[in-house]
């Protein structure tokens, strides 16, 4: 079992062990929790190269030690050319192929505003070849392939084998690549030497966008240059949760932010310090079908939105909701998002600087097309609007589409701040929920919130089954009990990427930090 790391300086929390170790590297050289991020996101771009990319999308939300967090917005709009006829006479955007390849990458415009805000705090900036450096090694001279990567790639052979660029790509000669065994990528490596030569702002402006917009419009995505020329990340002033034990923060749309925040606001009625742990999941579970309830209503690209999201978190709204919650029974429910590859890291820094991040290109391997002569994966999320004109999601260019992405961070009554989150599409605000309530409310350690049992309400990869999934740990007690209380039972594998890879940080009061990282993950907690 993976044990909790405790260190004075900085911490950092990734999925991948190198991003750990990238970001901790910059932590040495003096940089800060920021530009410690952007090292580990440039880092895991290239080792977890079927979860996250410079093709996705990106969201940010950095806790400084006083003041009010910022949250950066780095996701892409439809292209120009991704009309309703665009798609005719199809019912559903394709997940894979350059038909679904419709949206800006977003993620670098997000590492930019984000050194922006570092530079703004007035920190000593370290040059943006320092942070790619790890990264451009990893791409030219190669990583071991995860067990993780291979599963994947075997699993989605039949979908993406024939998709541009991308057994060129991840087959090495024509083959799944076995995990342990040598992985290069040569033309990412040119595309993020490039970036520190020319700067992050020429993937939208410059040279490196004019040769990507080129490949696109010859492999028939509805991207333009245009589209990427005015491409710009957001910051925004993150959604709050007033919470018993604190302020907790999350994304703003379009992403699923408030669904995290509503349902531990739900369950902060609810006393779950004294819940067991049937009533635990339950309890979650139910406050989960009610917040995506509120998903389903309302979240899309925030131009599109006419509720204040924020409103939906007052005490009334959630005290009305708490109360539907029946400890007898579980209420019915539709359907989910479905799932979503993504990662999530946090970094700490000695200043008490904090950073919880998310980057994703939504399913494995995206869309599947791998740009010509740039080695970037682009992603899919363009899949979640709907062909339906009349849908809260429709497509229309230049409208953002919905994000199961969310970072996640609290300052707690106790002067704690905790950053944590996880990958997972649906998964994520439930994983989240379990670690919080099980660190903070019920006082398990940090590692052991982590690491325990999890379950998900809703569908894991090639399956159509809306049920609830719980890992195998779970005494059979759980599994009866939430049996008779009226949930459709399935069980996972006792550790199943299912559940997602989670991870936290926590900053004590004495300025200690804890970091914990998932086991189910190739991840690691790394301090000094």
């Amino acid at each position: 079992m993976i044990q909790s790391h405790i260190a004075p300086l900085g911490m950092a929390v990734a999925p991948h062990h190198l991003a750990s170790e990238s970001a901790l590297a910059v932590l040495r050289d003096g940089g800060n929790a920021i530009e410690a991020m952007v090292a580990a996101a440039a880092t895991i771009a290239v080792v977890y190269p079927h979860m996250n990319g410079l093709g996705g999308d990106g969201f940010w939300l950095i806790v400084p030690p006083k003041g009010d967090p910022i949250a950066i917005d780095a996701s892409g709009a439809a292209g120009s050319l991704a009309s309703l006829a665009f798609y005719e006479p199809a019912q559903a955007i394709p997940h894979r192929g350059p038909r679904a390849a419709l949206t800006v990458a977003g993620t670098v415009s997000g590492w930019a505003e984000a050194l922006n805000v570092s530079a703004g705090m007035g920190g000593a900036a370290l040059p943006l070849s320092r942070l790619l450096a790890d990264a451009i090694r990893y791409a030219a001279d190669g990583i071991p392939v995860t067990g993780s990567q291979a599963d994947a790639t075997r699993s989605k052979y039949h979908e993406l084998a024939d998709q541009p660029g991308f057994a060129a790509t991840f087959l090495p000669d024509g083959e799944v690549p076995e995990a342990g065994s040598r992985f290069t990528q040569p033309a990412l490596a040119n595309t993020l030497s490039i970036l520190t030569e020319q700067g992050l702002e020429s993937f939208y402006r410059g040279t490196l966008a004019n040769h990507m917009a080129g490949e696109m419009s010859r492999l028939g995505m509805p991207i333009t240059l245009e589209d990427l020329n005015n491409h710009r990340a957001k910051r925004r002033a993150p959604l709050r949760l007033r919470h018993q034990s604190g302020d907790i923060f999350n994304m703003t749309p379009p992403t699923q932010g408030l669904v995290s925040l509503a349902i531990l606001g739900i369950t902060d009625r609810l006393n779950m310090p004294a819940a067991n742990e049937a009533q635990t999941v339950h309890r979650i579970v139910e406050a989960t079908k009610l917040a995506f309830g509120l998903r389903d209503r309302y979240i899309t690209d925030p131009l599109h939105m006419q509720e204040e999201m924020q409103a939906l978190l007052d005490g009334d709204v959630l005290d009305g909701l708490a109360d539907s919650i029946d400890d007898r029974c579980a209420a019915p429910w539709g359907e989910g998002k479905g799932p979503g590859d993504t990662v999530w890291m946090g970094v700490m820094d000695s200043s008490g600087l904090a950073v919880s991040f998310i980057q994703s290109i939504y399913h494995e391997f995206g869309s599947g097309v791998v740009l010509p002569g740039t080695g970037i994966t682009w992603q899919n999320r363009g899949a979640a609007f709907s062909l339906d004109p009349q849908h809260l999601l429709a497509l229309a260019p230049g409208k953002q589409p919905f994000h199961t992405l969310n970072p996640a961070a609290a300052r707690l009554n106790d002067g704690r701040t905790l950053v944590y989150g996880s990958m997972g599409g649906d998964g994520q605000p439930q994983t989240q929920a379990a670690i919080f309530t099980r660190h903070v409310l019920q006082g398990m350690p940090l590692q052991q919130a982590v690491s325990a049992p999890r379950w998900l309400l809703g569908r894991t990869w090639g399956q159509a089954s809306d049920s609830l999934k719980l890992e195998g740990r779970f005494c059979q007690a759980t599994f009866d009990t939430l049996r008779a209380l009226g949930h459709e039972v399935e069980k996972l594998p006792d550790f199943s990427e299912a559940v997602g890879h989670a991870g936290a940080i926590v900053r004590h009061t004495n300025g200690m930090l804890e970091g914990a990282c998932d086991p189910r993950s190739d991840g690691s907690a790394a301090g000094f």
